[in-house]
């Protein structure tokens, strides 16, 4: 089914990205560590090409990358999401000297990129940020130099990746106007890390921060401006989360379709029965929705448009809360055999839950979403009262 009205030449272009992701990225995949930056995989991201278009594409182009590679090889997906959402502040914020260090490398696949913003105590809640950034008085540190103390949890590409764009307070009891974003090479004295074993094996960690030395020529941005850097970043890649959370999604209602096809059950197949095609077109409908509004948050962020925050909130939200819908329906209609390891719906199944809460968790999402109605609601009215 066209959704939203894709090019043809989009259309062909996503049929090209299943087929690299099932014939050269998978095996690629299979064969990393779990819970490790599969850097192999990293590389032949940036050989195929898909790196650099991080940094040329659009929102939507991102979405229907993130959909098509996540339809057929999940750890590509995430690799290739990964690698965005760590360097998308360095291109979008950096200096030049940042830029021409760091993203060559990214796009390459040679350097890996990581997003270093949730902490033990400060998660959903960004602008709760504890990590300290402590102006630093030692000898020749000069008047804009800090130094980084506290914890980063929950990581991703952490402890393995190559640098990190940080989020630390620089001015206490400021809430979100007291952040500044650093970026923060990984072998900077002081900082070392641990990694995480999760639900779903992936590359993920907590960072510890023992007086690390930054200094001006490694902010991100402004000083005190940070948080901005970090919701310019997740307003891009919400919706896109939203993609890869469609990608599953098709992929288990592929899988669904095929299933009740092939399964003799009561003297026909499982398909003809009425309470079993009534449920397939329920995942059909809902994966198709969630993707139309997908299509739509970034097709808003492409044009520039004002409404940007609630249509990304709600892109996120719809489709990742979909999505473990659709996934978990399909584990009912195979049975037993979809819990068995190694089953695509296994995989997908445990895949499925963490979008749901990083990137802000759903009840984050529909906070922004109230917030934004009502902010709304507020000013056509006071524009009406004058």
């Amino acid at each position: 089914m066209t959704a939203f009205s894709l090019e043809p030449a989009q259309l062909i272009w996503c049929d090209e990205l299943r087929a690299l992701a099932a014939e050269r990225l998978r095996p690629l995949a299979e064969k990393g560590e779990p819970g490790r930056v599969n850097r192999a995989l990293v590389a032949e991201l940036g050989a195929l090409g898909l790196l650099p278009r991080l940094f040329t594409s659009g929102a939507l182009d991102l979405c229907l990358m993130r959909e098509s590679l996540a339809h057929a090889c999940t750890e590509a997906e995430t690799a290739l999401a990964l690698q965005g959402l760590g360097a998308h502040p360095v291109h979008a914020h950096g200096t030049e000297a940042q830029r021409a260090r760091w993203l060559p490398r990214v796009s390459e696949g040679t350097a890996v990129a990581a997003f270093a913003l949730s902490e033990p105590d400060a998660g959903s809640d960004a602008a709760a940020l504890s990590l300290r950034a402590e102006p630093d008085a030692g000898y020749g540190a000069g008047p804009s130099a800090w130094r980084l103390t506290g914890e980063k949890c929950w990581i991703s590409n952490a402890p393995g990746a190559d640098f990190y764009t940080v989020f630390a307070r620089t001015t206490p009891g400021a809430g979100a106007r007291g952040v500044t974003a650093f970026l923060v090479p990984a072998d900077r004295p002081g900082l070392s890390g641990t990694p995480l074993d999760m639900l779903s094996p992936h590359p993920i960690g907590a960072l510890a921060f023992d007086a690390v030395p930054v200094t001006a020529d490694d902010v991100l941005g402004e000083p005190d401006r940070g948080f901005r850097v970090a919701m310019d970043t997740l307003n891009l890649f919400r919706p896109s989360v939203g993609a890869f959370a469609v990608g599953m999604a098709q992929a288990a209602l592929d899988a669904t379709l095929a299933h009740t096809t092939a399964r003799d059950a009561f003297g026909g197949k499982l398909r003809d029965l009425q309470a079993v095609s009534h449920q397939v077109a329920e995942l059909a409908l809902r994966t198709e929705a969630a993707r139309l509004m997908v299509y739509a948050a970034a097709t808003a962020y492409d044009a520039g448009a004002p409404d940007v925050p609630r249509r990304a909130a709600m892109a996120k939200l719809l489709a990742t809360e979909t999505a473990q819908y659709v996934v978990d329906k399909a584990v009912q209609l195979h049975g037993a055999r979809a819990l068995r390891r190694g089953h695509l719906l296994e995989h997908l199944y445990r895949e499925v839950r963490a979008p749901r809460i990083y990137e802000g968790a759903s009840e984050v999402q529909r906070g922004i979403i109230a917030k934004e109605l009502y902010r709304t609601l507020d000013a056509t009215t006071k524009e009406a009262r004058t």
